[in-house]
């Protein structure tokens, strides 16, 4: 594996040798010319760089063949990886073929499509394990750094192709030209066949993991891929207000399973806790030392032994479906919530990674587990850690010091680690949901995007769509099939698994950067709704808080909260602010900065803080924050951006628990009953309980 350090300096290198920069790192797509998009202006069309350059030709050929040059002769914004007719011969030959006409359409049509990108790249900007838009195929490519032969800082395309470092970077009209040296393969393999081909491999073989996966029965736990069944072609656009913008969505245009697996080598399972190649009864042993502490009552029972290892309570079993996320992450870009690089912000986006952590939680295939993954960035947390480095189940702070699993972003160029329904990436060390996990590592506040809470955003590529620093027209909805700042998407019954709704329309609105919602987006129920969702598991039984974080708006309405179908307390209305006199009234100390805030005393904001508690009620945290490209507004200091207590009660963490929210507004309040679902809190009581004088929980 490439080293940490190592690594860090190519991608330094590699800014060194970026002769261009952008403003951010995603790029809006347009059907129209924008001047401001375009590095230079040539003359040409992407088509006219393939036709005016003989050394292209036999990828030419192909493109003409996909029948895609029309596409690259219009306006747009494109990355063309552009392979020589050398590199295409040598694929040819590879596939036993000595030219371009033996191959079918469909084959000239999986070449270009996998070679082309619906948004602009520059080497500069491919810093991270994969490029943040996929290519025409909705395959994420992934990229990693190096130096070819003459020891010029190149990026690698899958491990194996490299930009050309003379030729990259080249501009026309409608995109970039990345001319490479071999032809980009993606394999269309299931994640299942990807851990079995690539188990033997010859640099991390992890062959007893993959035996461990086919014992437990887990491996086929990882089947499903798409919903054919679903058609989004049947759905119509809605068109809707939110706030004063008048804005389209549509449904998402498939609907796809996948899954994300953490591996550890044979090598990590050997030197680090003595299991021989191959020894799955020392796997067993070891994961029940692991697991009878926090399954103490199935000690005894049958499905517990070595003979019965596809049981469900069977402790190899609970091993192995820990390492599996119910969702597909391409890239350790996907693990985190979004890095960008816009104006003042240079990491994750609406965290302050001065003061936290940019954190994520994930469902396993574990029933009712979670795994936590962090990005370590605050200086004085770091311990062991490397920072930017991504982290399993870390908890390094002034209570606890847990270094948990380090990711290896390492994409290698023998090693297929991507599939059409999932990825997996390499751990240091053991993945478990261990008491210590269980009772220390996640006995915190769990602070969740809604676009976390449903798997199926992510592995839809639907959560960071489009270009955050542009806001569309508000009065006339941009409803073009390719839109040009990005879609908003409604999601049909149905779509997201552990939801349930009626009357209504539920909607997830693309990120920007200056909305008062939380990494950007925002989900917005309409109508007269009556939604429910399960909620993400909690890791251990007791008593917690369940908070809803939101922008209060006049033109929003109220709800109704039941918990697992009991009323919680009065409606929730949305139209009350901070500054209201049902909370602090003219007592908030109102400043987006947030100096004011800031230059409150610990006792003070302590007062406050149990002031607002006792009326269920918090500021938002003092982490978070908006932006525009000169200036960051944080939510503590605005009375609309504030957390409310929906519900306070025992959570049995082995169940499904349900959160509902009914209309309760007067006739079709607001922008039709508006509901604003920004981001989800599960509190426990060692966090929340706090109640001497000059105590609070703390404000991050």
């Amino acid at each position: 594996m490439i080293t940490k350090a190592y690594r860090r300096l190519l991608i330094a290198l590699l800014f060194i040798i970026g002769h261009i920069s952008f403003n951010m790192t995603l790029v809006s797509c347009s059907d129209e010319p924008d001047s401001a998009n375009f590095y230079t202006f040539t003359g040409e069309m992407a088509s006219d760089f393939l036709k005016n350059r003989p050394q292209y030709s036999e990828f030419t050929e192909i493109v003409k063949r996909a029948g895609m040059m029309d596409l690259l002769s219009t306006y747009g914004h494109y990355t063309c990886f552009v392979p020589s007719d050398s590199a295409v011969n040598i694929y040819l030959s590879e596939r036993g073929l000595t030219s371009v006409s033996q191959l079918s359409d469909e084959d000239c049509d999986t070449i270009a499509r996998n070679h082309l990108v619906n948004n602009m790249y520059t080497t500069m900007e491919m810093t991270q394990d994969r490029l943040i838009t996929p290519n025409m195929l909705g395959r994420y490519l992934a990229t990693s750094q190096g130096f070819d032969k003459d020891s010029n800082a190149v990026v690698f395309l899958e491990g194996t192709a490299h930009i050309i470092f003379e030729l990259r970077d080249d501009s026309v009209e409608n995109g970039i030209m990345q001319p490479i040296d071999m032809v980009i393969e993606k394999s269309n393999s299931y994640i299942a066949d990807v851990l079995r081909d690539n188990a033997d491999n010859a640099n991390h073989p992890f062959t007893t993991f993959y035996q461990a996966m086919v014992a437990t029965g887990v491996i086929e736990q990882m089947a499903l891929v798409e919903d054919e069944s679903y058609n989004s072609k049947s759905y119509p656009k809605y068109y809707y207000t939110s706030d004063f913008w008048k804005e389209v969505a549509w449904v998402p245009d498939s609907k796809k399973y996948g899954y994300t697996v953490f591996v550890e080598p044979d090598e990590v399972l050997s030197s680090k806790y003595g299991i021989a190649k191959g020894d799955l009864r020392a796997l067993y042993n070891k994961a029940c030392e692991i697991y009878d502490p926090v399954y103490p009552k199935d000690v005894n029972k049958e499905g517990h032994s070595f003979d019965n290892l596809t049981d469900s309570i069977n402790p190899l079993k609970r091993f192995m479906q820990y390492h599996v996320l119910t969702r597909y992450c391409a890239g350790t870009a996907d693990l985190t919530p979004m890095d960008v690089n816009i104006g003042v912000v240079q990491g994750a986006f609406g965290f302050d990674e001065t003061l936290i952590n940019p954190i994520e939680w994930f469902h396993t295939l574990l029933p009712h587990t979670m795994i936590k993954i962090e990005k370590a960035t605050v200086t004085s947390w770091l311990g062991n850690a490397t920072k930017g480095e991504r982290y399993i189940n870390r908890r390094y702070d002034n209570q606890f010091q847990i270094e948990g699993q380090h990711i290896d972003p390492t994409v290698e160029g023998n090693v297929v680690h991507d599939a059409l329904n999932g990825h997996f990436f390499y751990v240091d060390d053991m993945v478990a949901f261990s008491y210590e996990v269980q009772n220390s590592v996640q006995d915190m506040r769990i602070r969740l995007d809604f676009s976390s809470v449903f798997p199926e955003v992510m592995t839809n590529g639907l959560r960071f769509e489009g270009d955050p620093t542009q806001d569309d027209n508000s009065g006339v909805p941009d409803d073009a099939s390719t839109p040009k700042n990005g879609r908003n998407y409604y999601f049909p019954m149905g779509y997201l698994d552990g939801v349930t709704f009626s009357n209504c329309y539920v909607v997830l609105r693309r990120p920007h950067i200056n909305f008062w919602s939380w990494q950007g987006d925002e989900w917005n129920l309409f109508g007269d709704y009556d939604f429910e969702f399960r909620i993400p598991p909690v890791p251990h039984s007791g008593e917690w808080q369940v908070r809803l974080g939101f922008c209060a708006l006049p033109t929003r309405g109220v709800a109704q909260v039941y918990f697992d179908g009991i009323p919680q307390g009065i409606p929730l209305d949305m139209t009350q602010f901070l500054n209201d006199e049902a909370f602090l009234g003219d007592r908030f100390i109102f400043d987006e900065g947030p100096n004011d805030y800031d230059n409150m005393t610990d006792e003070e904001k302590a007062a406050e803080q149990k002031v607002l508690k006792n009326l269920g009620a918090y500021r938002a945290p003092r982490s978070i924050f908006h932006f525009s490209t000169s200036a960051k507004s944080y939510f503590v200091g605005n009375y609309r951006t504030h957390r409310r207590v929906l519900c306070q009660t025992y959570i049995d963490c082995t169940k499904d628990h349900y959160v509902r929210f009914r209309v309760a507004s007067d006739g079709k309040q607001g922008n039709n009953n508006e509901f604003m679902l920004d981001y989800l809190e599960l509190v426990p009581k060692s966090v929340y309980g706090v109640d001497g004088d000059g105590e609070m929980e703390d404000d991050l």
